[in-house]
């Protein structure tokens, strides 16, 4: 699928609020709403598009500490952990990367118990490093 200029827009309209009207959309990039419900449909049907969702303030659900932490998995102790990560409801995201640590995670915690009660779990998987998030510099900031 060819994504055009006008696409692009769509596309930044979206990542910006997703809940934005088709005619409104339409009204910004000189389409009718029928033409931009046609052309979202075309993206999502190639996966360019892949899903809409709602931000959730995570302070506002208990949720005090922010924080990057990286593991450097022990030999034999990647797997076990890739297996085990679906079951830990601290992980917002989670990433297998390069370099000298194999996985970076980002997390929210309740308090720094938590946070302790957390690398507890995950030092039996490797040596953890950990950052606290002080605040977001760039959130969410759209593609295109």
């Amino acid at each position: 699928m060819k994504v055009d200029v006008i696409n692009l827009q769509i596309l930044k309209l979206l990542q910006q609020n997703a809940r934005l009207s088709n005619a409104e959309i339409g009204r910004k990039v000189g389409l009718s709403s029928p033409a931009v419900a046609e052309r979202i449909k075309k993206m999502e049907d190639f996966d360019i598009i892949k899903g809409y969702h709602t931000e959730v303030s995570f302070t506002k659900m208990g949720y005090q500490l922010k924080a990057m932490i990286t593991l450097k998995a022990f030999v034999g102790r990647l797997q076990p952990f890739l297996i085990k990560t679906t079951e830990f409801s601290e992980i917002v995201n989670c990433y297998r990367i390069t370099g000298n640590e194999n996985i970076i995670m980002e997390v929210v915690l309740r308090d720094q118990i938590h946070l302790q009660e957390f690398i507890d779990k995950l030092i039996t998987y490797g040596e953890v490093k950990t950052h606290i998030v002080l605040s977001s510099l760039i959130k969410n900031n759209p593609v295109v």
